[in-house]
Formats: C-alpha cells, sequence, structure tokens
C-alpha cells in the first residue's frame, strides 16, 4: 500500500507561544466551507506535561496558521487547573461540531530518555491534587462548538474509575443513534473476550445517557499489535463501508497503523481488517524526536478530491501528513491485505 508522506514533513511543529512550545501533536482535523481547520494538543513544558489545544487554519492543508494566539480549550476550563486535556477527534453533525477529548485531572512530569518511552514522576500540587488515585486515571467526554473558537462542555462518554480513551464518535448517526467507539484500558480478561486493550464501540439516544459498550476488535496474531490497539482516527463514510484507522502496539511500544471497514449499517460487523500495517515509523521524524521514539499517531482524517488526508502526530513532538487516494485503500483492505 503506497501511503505518500508529504515533503514538507512534519507540517506543524512546536514554537510560537508559550503553551505550545515545547510539543504539538496529535490533532483533529476537519474541512468546514471549504477550508482546513486543525485543533493541536501542546505543552509548553514536559515537567509538568499540561496540555492545551490549539486551533489553526488552512487552505490547502499543508501550510497552517494559527486562528487565535491563546489555546481554545484549557484543562482549567474544564474545572481541573493541574490537569492535561489530550487527543482531540472532531466531527460536525448539523450545525454542530462535536470534539471528543482525553482528560486527565493531574499532569505528570516526563523527563525523554530519546531510546525509549519518558521516565515520569509525579508532581507535587497544592490542596491535595494528585493524592487520589483518580486523579491519574484518563477519562473522555466531548466539547461542543458552533465556531470552533467557543467550547462547551457535553458530556463525560466513560466511566471516572478506569482509563478509558480513543473516545472517537462517528459523523453521522446510524439508525437513529449516535455511535461512539472507545478504548478502556482495564476491560481485559476473560469476562471481557480480550487479553489486551482493545476497541469498543457503544451507542446513544442523546450523547448524554450511553449503553454499555461492545467489543469491536481486539489485537490480531501479528507482532505489531500485541500490546494493545485501539481507534485512530474519525471513521469516513464510503460505498464499502465505514474506514477506520487504528493504532497497533509492539511490545517494543512501536506504533503502527492498522485499518478497518465496518458495516454501514451495523458498525459492530467489520467487513475486512489490513492483516499487516499500512503505515510505521520510517523517517527520522516519525523514529526520534523530543518525547517518545517509533510513533506514528494518527487523529486526523479528511476526504477532499478523492483524496484521504491522514494527519499524525509523530514521537509525540509535531504533525506530519500523508495522503492515499480513498479508493485504492479501501480496495486495498478488502483484498485482504
Amino acid at each position: 500500500m503506497q501511503i505518500t508522506r508529504h515533503p514538507q514533513n512534519p507540517i506543524v511543529v512546536p514554537g510560537l507561544f508559550e503553551w505550545r512550545k515545547a510539543t504539538v501533536f496529535n490533532p483533529a482535523v476537519i474541512i468546514d466551507n471549504g477550508k482546513f481547520y486543525m485543533i493541536e494538543r501542546t505543552a509548553g513544558s514536559l515537567t509538568p506535561c499540561k496540555n492545551f489545544l490549539g486551533l489553526l487554519e488552512s487552505e490547502d492543508g499543508v501550510n497552517f496558521t494559527h486562528v487565535k494566539d491563546e489555546p481554545i480549550v484549557t484543562p482549567d476550563m474544564l474545572g481541573f487547573p493541574y490537569g492535561s486535556v489530550q487527543d482531540p477527534r472532531i466531527v460536525k453533525i448539523d450545525d454542530t461540531f462535536y470534539l471528543n477529548y482525553a482528560l486527565r485531572p493531574c499532569a505528570m512530569n516526563y523527563y525523554p530518555t530519546g531510546t525509549g518511552l519518558p521516565e515520569r514522576s509525579i508532581p507535587q500540587y497544592p490542596d491535595g491534587w494528585g493524592d487520589d488515585p483518580q486523579h491519574w486515571l484518563t477519562r473522555s467526554g466531548i466539547l461542543t462548538s458552533k465556531d470552533l473558537l467557543n467550547w462547551e462542555y457535553l458530556c463525560d462518554t466513560t466511566p471516572l474509575d478506569i482509563n478509558d480513551r480513543d473516545n472517537i464518535l462517528f459523523p453521522e448517526k446510524i439508525n437513529g443513534k449516535y455511535v461512539l467507539l472507545r478504548r478502556p484500558e482495564e476491560y481485559v480478561g476473560p469476562e471481557y473476550g480480550t487479553e489486551k486493550a482493545a476497541m469498543w464501540i457503544t451507542y446513544s439516544d442523546d450523547l448524554i445517557h450511553w449503553e454499555e459498550p461492545k467489543l469491536l476488535a481486539k489485537a490480531g496474531p501479528e507482532p505489531w499489535e500485541q500490546k494493545k490497539i485501539g481507534g485512530s482516527t474519525p471513521p469516513v463514510k464510503t460505498d464499502k463501508g465505514w474506514l477506520v484507522l487504528y493504532h497497533g502496539v509492539d511490545y517494543d511500544s512501536v506504533y503502527r497503523v492498522g485499518a478497518l471497514l465496518l458495516d454501514l449499517e451495523n458498525p459492530e460487523k467489520i467487513i475486512a481488517r489490513t492483516n499487516n500495517f499500512i503505515m510505521e515509523p520510517v523517517p527520522y521524524y516519525e523514529k526520534f524526536g523530543y518525547q517518545v521514539p517509533n510513533v506514528i499517531f494518527p487523529t486526523g482524517n479528511v476526504v477532499k478530491d478523492g483524496l484521504l488526508y491522514i494527519y499524525y502526530g509523530v514521537t509525540d513532538t509535531a504533525i506530519a501528513l500523508a495522503t492515499v487516494p480513498l479508493d485504492e485503500l479501501v480496495n486495498y483492505i478488502l483484498a485482504g491485505n
């Protein structure tokens, strides 16, 4: 499968403002009124690594500039002044933008090693913050907006007593219900039908009350996804099914990308799935960076003129872009590769 990395990669890098001088990565991207909009995850420091969300725009999907010189979402806005808001995914349903996010009530200190996962420690926060084990669990939720600048809290999409991230809304209702992908870390064991963290699917009538999730996909037999898998980008509707990119992690913590096709009317049904990864860290900026080596992590995709634009974080340091003809990727998945 030939997926083309953009020659300007990485297309968005840290700097410019204090709140994004350390890292930018794992963006949400959407096309609205012919313009590309990106919501970036940023950090001004790694000690602690408090994350914010910023808004950028672009005419061509490559050259982005900031709409505001301040974050559009902060953990403070969500009631967690020492927290971290992470990994946005965005869809638009009718006239409303819906932003999935992950939130940790307290932010960690990270100390990159350059050769593996960063070492970390717990900062000393005032007023008892960080003392409760729940302060270190990642919950997920949804924000809404009409203009991409002003966001309102809508709901938590996951229980507060487990780690649950990679929550991703489908861009339209299916059979009258909203549909959401999840990745609950603790849903592992014989009673859950999976021995590794996996992808789950759930439904809601109102976006507030969610049904019990069902197991959608778990790690396949190949080494590249044996540690865990999780949803990556919002589903893309094609005439042959919902295209969903997902990430797989091996036991060396290398992040790669696979793909699923889900039934249009019954998204619990997997029509086809790649046996092998379709992307893995190859160029230097995907192998080595400021934080975690060997990471490509797509969180945004859009379609323009038949081309799928895949936006992904690299080494938790910067943002890159790859493209592939949508029909070619769908046919590749259907061919059982």
